[in-house]
């Protein structure tokens, strides 16, 4: 029964949107292969589960070559088509300017949300492109839409996911596979805490709901539009502002929100 559903294959997916978006694939029937980098990917896969459908868990670092590739692998091995591919995996910086910020976790951070987004992209368009058919998420940021002094490698890093994305879609408008760019505000996750930005106003403001943002995505993925915003009316507002306002008006108003 479970080689007769589609399966969809989700990074990032321990926990957070990741998690949510693999909840809404399940409830449409798709068996989940995932991955995170500790062992909470397996109890992940046992609330996955709860829907009725196979999940496939696979504990990997996706700071590194070597992860990447076993995830793929693994996935590979299921011998099964890949039918949807949400690329979620990235961590975000903050604590401090780039004068003090740690650039061994920097290059860490452009290893998994630039250089992880790349190479899983290619195994997943590989595969997908000789099938005719295929839907790839790429989970970016509302950071991507303005500068973000304080997270001064984050927010570059989702730019580029944003405008790969874009770049993709367009290659691979006449294949049958669509490209989807996910563009989150500040949602109701672990990150900013992650990123150690819990005593900045971002960290300590009020988020977008994760199951909202989850089901934003999701929508527009099954709906092949080229991006959306993730979050509430005044989240979607702030990106359709930062079209307009100049760089440096946009650089002031982050490093206020930012700043330790």
């Amino acid at each position: 029964m479970s080689k007769k559903r589609s399966l969809v294959m989700i990074t990032g997916a321990s926990s957070g949107l990741g998690l949510e978006i693999a909840k809404l694939f399940a409830k449409d029937g798709y068996d989940i292969a995932i991955t995170g980098s500790s062992d909470r990917i397996f109890e992940a896969a046992e609330v996955i589960q709860e829907y009725g459908v196979e999940a496939y868990p696979h504990k990997a670092d996706a700071a590194t070559y070597e992860g990447v590739e076993s995830f793929w692998t693994f996935v590979n091995d299921l011998d099964r088509s890949v039918d949807a591919a949400i690329l979620n995996v990235g961590i975000g910086i903050g604590g401090g300017s780039f004068a003090e910020t740690s650039l061994e976790e920097e290059m860490r951070l452009i290893s998994i949300n630039i250089t992880g987004t790349v190479h899983m992209a290619k195994r997943v368009v590989n595969h997908m492109v000789p099938n005719g058919r295929g839907k790839i998420l790429i989970v970016s940021s509302l950071s991507a839409t303005t500068p973000t002094p304080y997270e001064t490698v984050y927010g570059p890093s989702k730019a580029f996911g944003f405008s790969f994305a874009e770049s993709l879609r367009e290659e691979l408008r006449d294949s049958g596979v669509t490209v989807t760019a996910l563009l989150p505000g500040a949602t109701d996750t672990n990150f900013h805490d992650n990123a150690g930005m819990g005593d900045t106003e971002i960290g300590s403001s009020s988020k977008n709901d994760k199951e909202l943002v989850a089901k934003q995505g999701y929508d527009a993925l099954m709906n092949d539009e080229d991006h959306v915003v993730g979050g509430d009316q005044k989240t979607k507002q702030e990106a359709e502002n930062n079209r307009t306002t100049p760089e440096t008006i946009k650089a002031a108003r982050h490093a206020e929100k930012a700043r330790p």
